[in-house]
């Protein structure tokens, strides 16, 4: 029998930086570069071409960005750079002029052909293996989907819309298909992402679209929501503007579908900042809608992200917020102090607020959402929560996790004892024992029994 030696693949290394619609870029990059035959590789010495998935929103994150390119020149030598920072082509080529080429963010046919021309792969019909879910850069237990690119609103602070153009929504039923798929290949929970998850479907005017067993779903949030629910997996809801149509999605968290979480970037509460910042500046209604919700779910947890030391706030502004915060009482709360971005409109308000007080202002602010996160979370204690397992520790018997109100790597998390015997990806009702500010404690309630 002739043996066929096979030609070795050209190797491909990756540094993916930015957000988890970064990640989700990287992941179709690889996956369409793996199909064509590439491998994978997990350092820079390894590899024939690296690519580096670069961050622009804010100013630190495109330096960044710049070191990582920097670095994997001086390791490497071969760089092909892609994402958010492709638009300051000129800067980067100006820094590093020996980069092989550069493209925009989800630009996956120019980087795939890119790595191409880098790294040609050699023909060969035995190369061109990979797996129906595609290769993820995440735990096998958990999944980014992405529904859409791009966003519609042109808040004052943001730069996203000239980097990665308005909104355009994916069909609902490919969404569904890659859903199924990821499922099928051990996903538990699917992370649902995009620039504007409300808006999903605006653009398709939310027109319906045939299913693969029959029936049909509509480009809308809702009806999405609803059909993901129905895979089997949990499923979260990132990036939700508080639009009028998300009261709807509320039943379904009630009903089980849908995880009871909700990521609504609310960024201020005062109206004179909200205005300045072009965003919906309705606070009260937000107070009394959020009322509702609970009184609907009531294990409902809210997440959201704040910008202090906007240009214009004002002492009184930020009072402001901070009452709104007593007030709403959120869950998981995350903040930054200003930042100035090249190119965001806000860079040319009036009132700019002194660095000392950006930071005095978010040390007050962190003060208060961590007692308010406190006080939550120790009421937890003594109840049953059903937790997913992301990391065990056989030789301490340990093992780390999250209940349904946290998402992986921004929310908290619970910590376990007599947890040795679990695998990560397990779902399993958690006794909650203890709380700090951020994170639960318990045993897994089998053991809390024995």
């Amino acid at each position: 029998m002739e043996t066929i030696e096979l030609p070795a693949p050209p190797k491909v290394g990756m540094v993916s930086l930015g957000c988890p619609k970064a990640l989700v870029d990287s992941e179709r990059i690889l996956t369409k570069l793996r199909s064509d035959g590439y491998q994978m590789s997990p350092d820079y010495a390894g590899a024939d071409v690296v690519l580096v998935n670069t961050c622009g929103f804010l100013d630190s994150a495109k330096e960044e960005s710049l070191s990582a390119i920097g670095e994997a020149i001086a390791e490497n030598g071969r760089v092909i750079v892609t994402g958010c920072m492709g638009k300051e082509a000129e800067l980067i080529r100006e820094r590093f002029p020996e980069v092989l080429a550069i493209t925009g963010a989800a630009q996956y046919e120019d980087v795939v052909g890119a790595v191409h021309v880098a790294a040609p792969i050699p023909p060969s019909a035995y190369l061109n293996l990979v797996p129906d879910a595609g290769l993820k850069l995440t735990p096998r237990h958990y999944s980014y989907l992405k529904i859409s690119e791009g966003c519609n609103h042109r808040c004052a602070f943001c730069i996203i819309p000239s980097l990665r153009g308005d909104l355009v929504s994916r069909r609902p039923d490919a969404i569904l298909r890659e859903a199924e798929k990821l499922v099928a290949a051990g996903t538990k929970e699917l992370l649902v992402i995009s620039q504007d998850t409300s808006a999903y479907g605006v653009d398709l005017k939310h027109a319906s679209y045939p299913l693969k067993g029959g029936g049909e779903v509509r480009a809308h949030m809702t009806d999405l929501a609803r059909e993901l629910g129905k895979l089997g997996a949990w499923v979260r809801l990132h990036y939700v503007y508080p639009y009028p149509h998300v009261d709807k999605v509320v039943p379904l968290m009630a009903e089980g579908l849908v995880l009871p979480y909700l990521d609504i970037p609310f960024q201020h509460a005062s109206p004179t900042v909200l205005k300045a910042m072009k965003r919906p500046a309705n606070e009260a209604k937000v107070l009394e809608r959020i009322r509702g919700w609970r009184e609907i779910c009531p294990d409902i947890a809210i997440r959201s992200t704040f910008i202090v030391g906007f240009p214009g706030e004002t002492e009184a502004d930020f009072d402001y917020l901070l009452q709104w915060l007593d007030e709403a009482k959120l869950d998981r709360v995350g903040a930054f102090p200003f930042e100035s971005v090249t190119g965001a409109a806000a860079n040319d308000l009036p009132g700019i607020v002194p660095e000392e007080v950006k930071q005095e202002r978010y040390a007050r602010f962190m003060e208060k959402t961590a007692a308010i996160s406190a006080a939550k979370l120790e009421a937890k204690i003594g109840r049953k929560l059903d937790v997913i397992i992301d990391a065990v520790d056989p030789d301490e018997g340990g093992a780390t996790g999250r209940s349904k109100a946290d998402a992986p790597e921004i929310d908290g998390e619970v910590h376990l004892r007599d947890a040795g015997h679990l695998q990560q990806g397990d779902i399993v009702p958690v006794l909650v024992e203890d709380a700090d500010e951020h994170d639960l404690y318990g045993v897994p309630a089998q053991a809390a029994r024995a």
